[in-house]
């Protein structure tokens, strides 16, 4: 699929330019705009129009999740990996590990300052550690804001203009619940970790399969739903909606 976008892109590019080299800004601008219509045209998953990469956030994060950088995927992986053995294969609890870790951190920071003491050395400098206040006022406005965008979601599915949303909506939270009976929130936590290094990599990967595939599912989906809505919900009555003003 990519390598055929490719070569009508560039047959597109050609016939605007006419093969003259000396083509005007505006001969490429034009060229330009006709490209990224052919390009919004190809079925993306989700609809999306961005790359996977900026989709995940860009930067670090994203880099982690599609293994761009080997050594910190594998290492945050195996520290996740290591934290649901911990807790789930050998039943360790969080209070217990907490403490562990604070008796163990604190003794050999003890031994090791009483040890440069009786050697005369000069005693170790242990850096305070503090939150910044900037860094406290970003995640709490951060957090803030994607809460607020989760309620308005929620009241606009709420609503019922979109009933296909809600569907989908009710659909995926009986799902959620289904999977919440079979496992506990710590399994269920790795394996959408597990899950969120594993999916976007091979996503990234192999994404103008995957985009093929689905957009022939999408298709016979939209027929299946269109039969179900000419037959079920077109005959469901609805009075008439309001806007309401929340305060």
């Amino acid at each position: 699929m990519a390598e055929h976008e490719e070569t009508l892109i560039e047959q597109i590019k050609e016939k605007i330019h006419g093969g003259d080299s000396s083509s005007s800004d505006d001969e490429k601008s034009k060229a330009s705009e006709v490209a990224e219509a052919v390009k919004a045209k190809v079925f993306r998953l989700f609809g999306r129009e961005k790359p996977v990469h900026r989709i995940l956030g860009g930067g670090k994060p994203a880099d982690v999740f599609l293994w761009k950088d080997k050594k910190a995927s594998a290492v945050v992986l195996g520290g996740a990996t290591a934290i649901w053995v911990l807790f789930e294969l050998m039943e360790y609890h969080l209070l217990t590990l907490v403490c562990h870790c604070l008796i163990l951190s604190l003794a050999i920071l003890f031994l090791w300052s009483n040890g440069t003491n009786l050697m005369k050395k000069s005693p170790p400098h242990i850096p305070q550690v503090q939150i910044p206040e900037d860094l406290a006022e970003k995640i709490a406005l951060s957090l803030r804001y994607e809460v607020n965008r989760s309620f308005a979601a929620l009241r606009e599915i709420a609503t019922g203009n979109d009933l296909k949303k809600f569907l989908s909506v009710i659909a995926g939270l009986w799902v959620i619940s289904v999977i919440g009976k079979c496992c506990n929130f710590l399994t269920l936590f790795y394996i959408v970790f597990v899950t969120l290094h594993t999916v976007p990599f091979l996503y990234a990967k192999y994404e103008d399969q995957v985009d093929s595939f689905m957009e022939k599912a999408t298709i016979e989906f939209k027929k299946q739903y269109a039969v179900f809505d000419a037959k079920c919900l077109s005959k469901i009555p609805r009075g008439p909606l309001k806007d309401k003003k929340f305060l």
